[in-house]
C-alpha cells in the first residue's frame, strides 16, 4: 500500500531509555488498571490471570521482541517490515537493546492462534480478538504504572469493553478510526447520509456496491437494523440472540445482490474504486485519503446518520512473553508522541494523544482533525469491533450468539 511519506524516528522518550537498560528479568508484576471501570465485557471472559500487585518497576530488558501486528505497525529496524524511507522501530532498539522481530498477521484468527503458541511477547489485536485472548489466558493484564505515555491518552480511548474487563486493563491503544462509507460523486451524485444505500434491495448502485469480507461485518448489518428495526431490540450490534442474528444474516443476504466484489485488504477497494468496479461501500477513511493522494480518482466518505462500526487496536502482553519488559518498553513507546505520530500519519488513523496529535501536525498538517483524534463528539456513535460471546456484552445474559456463529453466517452469506 502506498502510504504517506513520515519522518525517520529520531528518539525514543526519555522514560522508556531511563527505564530500559539491557539484560534479563523475569515479568514484572503489574497491578490493576489505574482507571475507573466501565461498560464492561462480562465476568466470565476474565481469565486466569491473578490480580496484579501493586508497585512494580520495569526491570533490565532482554536483548528481544518477538510481535505478532497488523502490516504498517511495525516497520523499520532488524526485523520489522522493511519499507523504503519508513522506520519507527530502529530508534526504540538503539534505545532499549530490544531486537525486534515482527510476525505479519493475515487477520484476527490468524494473530489469535499464534498468540497461542506462546512464541510471541504481544500483539497489536483488533477488538474481535481482544475479548478472545483474555478468556483464552493468552494476554496479562498490564500495569499502566510501567507504562507513564498511557496518561497522556485520551480518555475515550481508556476503559474500553473490547480491552478492560472488571476494571482490569489488558492494554495500550494504537490508534482509532471509523468505518465510514465511501463513494465516487461522478456515480452517487447525491450525498448519501445513510447505510441504506448499500444494504436496501432498492438501492441505485446496484453492481457497485462493496463491502468488507470478514465476519465482523455482520456489526454493520446489526448497526443498520438497530436504527431501522428497533423491534429487533438490538442494542449493542456485538450482543446478538439468534434472532437477531437471523435478521442482520437476511439483511446481508439481501445486500449480497448490490454487491460488485466484497474487500479483503485496503489495497483491493483502492483498486477497485480506482478502477471504476466500485462506487459505494464500507470504507476505512485510509482508503479514501489514499485515493484521492493519488491524484486521478476523487472520492469522499460520510459517518451516516445510524452511526458506523470502527476499530481501535490494542498492544497487548502475552502471558506466556519471554521478553515482558521489552514488551512494556514498546507499549510505552508505541503511544509515545513522535512514534505515535509516525505509525498513524503512515497508517492512516487518529494519533492517541494531544501530544501525538502535536507531532502528526509536523508530518502532515490537519492530521488529526481530519481523523478527528480528539473529538469525542465524533466518536459517540462508533461502536469499535469488540469479540461476539454467548455472554451477552449488553448484559442480557447468556443467551447471544458468539464469533463462531458469526463466521458461519458470513461463510453462507458470501459462500466464502
Amino acid at each position: 500500500m502506498q502510504h504517506r511519506r513520515i519522518l525517520t524516528a529520531l528518539a525514543v522518550t526519555a522514560i522508556v531509555v531511563a527505564a530500559c537498560t539491557g539484560g534479563s528479568t523475569p515479568a514484572p508484576s503489574a497491578p490493576a488498571a489505574n482507571q475507573p471501570p466501565a461498560s464492561q465485557p462480562p465476568a466470565s471472559l476474565a481469565a486466569s490471570q491473578p490480580a496484579p500487585s501493586v508497585g512494580a518497576s520495569l526491570g533490565p530488558t532482554e536483548g528481544a521482541l518477538n510481535l505478532v501486528a497488523w502490516a504498517g505497525y511495525v516497520v523499520g529496524g532488524t526485523g520489522g517490515e522493511q519499507v523504503q524511507g519508513y522506520d519507527w522501530v530502529t530508534p526504540f532498539e538503539t534505545a532499549t537493546g530490544c531486537k525486534v522481530t515482527v510476525k505479519v498477521g493475515l487477520d484476527s484468527a490468524n494473530m489469535v492462534q499464534l498468540m497461542k503458541t506462546g512464541q510471541y511477547d504481544g500483539v497489536s489485536a483488533s477488538g474481535d480478538a481482544t475479548l478472545r485472548l483474555i478468556a483464552g489466558g493468552d494476554v496479562s493484564p498490564v500495569d499502566f504504572s510501567l507504562i507513564p505515555n498511557y496518561a497522556n491518552v485520551f480518555d475515550g480511548l481508556k476503559n474500553q469493553p473490547y480491552n478492560t474487563v472488571n476494571g482490569v486493563g489488558y492494554g495500550v491503544p494504537h490508534g482509532r478510526g471509523a468505518n465510514v462509507l465511501m463513494y465516487d460523486p461522478k456515480v452517487v451524485t447525491t450525498k448519501p447520509d445513510s447505510w441504506s444505500t448499500v444494504f436496501e434491495a432498492n438501492s441505485p448502485y446496484k453492481g457497485k456496491v462493496t463491502a468488507y469480507n470478514y465476519a465482523i461485518y455482520v456489526a454493520d448489518a446489526a448497526l443498520y437494523l438497530m436504527a431501522t428495526k428497533p423491534e429487533l431490540g438490538i442494542k449493542n450490534p456485538y450482543a446478538l440472540d439468534e434472532t437477531q442474528l437471523a435478521a442482520a444474516k437476511d439483511l446481508l443476504l439481501q445486500q449480497k445482490g448490490l454487491i460488485s466484489k466484497y474487500w479483503g485488504t485496503a489495497q483491493e477497494e483502492i483498486d477497485g474504486f480506482t478502477n471504476g468496479d466500485m462506487a459505494i461501500g464500507s470504507a476505512w477513511q485510509y482508503q479514501a485519503n489514499t485515493i484521492n493522494a493519488a491524484g486521478g480518482k476523487k472520492v469522499e466518505f460520510v459517518k451516516p446518520k445510524e452511526g458506523a462500526t470502527g476499530w481501535s487496536d490494542t498492544w497487548m502482553l502475552s502471558s506466556k512473553a519471554k521478553h515482558p519488559n521489552c514488551m512494556y518498553a514498546w507499549m510505552d513507546y508505541i503511544i509515545s508522541p513522535k512514534a505515535n505520530a509516525d505509525v498513524t500519519v503512515y497508517f492512516g488513523e487518529a494519533p492517541v494523544s494531544p501530544q501525538a496529535c502535536a507531532e502528526a501536525e509536523k508530518q502532515s498538517a490537519g492530521h488529526c482533525d481530519a481523523f478527528h483524534a480528539a473529538d469525542e463528539t465524533y466518536f459517540k456513535d462508533v461502536y469499535y469491533w469488540n469479540t461476539p460471546t454467548k455472554t451477552c456484552l449488553d448484559g442480557r445474559g447468556d443467551i447471544c450468539t458468539d464469533f463462531d456463529a458469526w463466521t458461519k453466517v458470513w461463510t453462507e452469506v458470501t459462500g466464502g
